[in-house]
């Protein structure tokens, strides 16, 4: 049994943020920032694609729902939401979640580096993602 359903099944002490019938947010262990949240569905799924649509939007309900609380609680002026979706993507738990990371001015943290991408690319980009 993975870390995620232990801790669902309060098997693992965690800092329980939020949790419905379908849900659970709790304290990451190790937060990039005070706050960081990992929001989890109660069922196992390994990643995005395993989960059916009904039980994501339960999941992204409460992801809203932890945002808004992290804003008005922990007065941060935003916050970045990342799901990483298989071990290539960093996904270290295979139970799908997302991470909420308050954000405040001067924390740090820095977002991933993009570059210009160039019509061919994107072209033949396009073709095999609408092919």
């Amino acid at each position: 049994m993975c870390i995620f359903c232990q801790i669902i099944n309060n098997e693992i002490p965690s800092y329980k943020v939020y949790e419905d019938n379908q849900t659970l947010a709790f304290l990451d262990i190790k937060p990039v920032n005070p706050g960081h949240t990992l929001v989890v569905p109660k069922k196992h799924y390994e990643n995005l694609e395993a989960i059916p649509a009904e039980e994501l939007g339960a999941l992204i309900f409460t992801v809203k729902k932890v945002g808004a609380l992290i804003k008005d609680k922990l007065s941060a002026p935003g916050y970045n939401i990342t799901e990483n979706n298989d071990p290539i993507a960093g996904q270290l738990i295979a139970h799908l979640h997302f991470h909420i990371i308050p954000r405040h001015d001067g924390d740090g943290l820095k977002l991933w580096s993009q570059h210009n991408q160039k019509t061919v690319e994107a072209e033949e980009i396009l073709k095999k993602l609408t092919s």
